[in-house]
């Protein structure tokens, strides 16, 4: 009887669960459409667009690939280009994320692991450096 109560409660959270990603897992997972997604790593210098109606679009790049985001609402007061960011929401066609959720980071001790060791791998990360 416990095994089952197990089993239906981890089927039933198996649809919100989400795993972080960074650009490059994405990229290699081929993600279709519609995937729910969080996707970490850096905002890509030169690739904050600001819009009408709280319309934001940026990159985020782990050094190897970069994804496009676009957002809407307010973003963090640490968020800017080159800072830490992690992003949540789903792949549209063409590997672009309509996030519904964007933080920002400022150092490694609030990045999750997976997007430090993607930036130290790629070079991108010093540690102690202020980015």
């Amino acid at each position: 009887m416990l095994a089952l109560a197990i089993g239906l409660v981890l089927n039933a959270m198996t649809g919100a669960i989400v795993f972080f990603n960074s650009p490059t897992d994405v990229m290699e997972k081929n993600l279709s459409p519609g995937t729910r997604v969080r996707i970490g790593g850096l905002v890509k210098p030169g690739s904050v667009q600001r819009g009408d109606n709280l319309n934001i679009r940026f990159e985020v790049t782990d050094g190897q690939h970069d994804v496009a985001v676009r957002f809407q609402g307010i973003v963090p007061d640490l968020f800017r280009e080159g800072q830490g960011v992690v992003a949540e929401g789903k792949i549209e066609s063409g590997y672009v994320l309509a996030a519904d959720t964007v933080l920002a980071k400022h150092d490694e001790r609030y990045m999750p692991k997976e997007v430090v060791d993607s930036l130290k791998k790629s070079g991108r990360w010093q540690e102690g450096a202020t980015q």
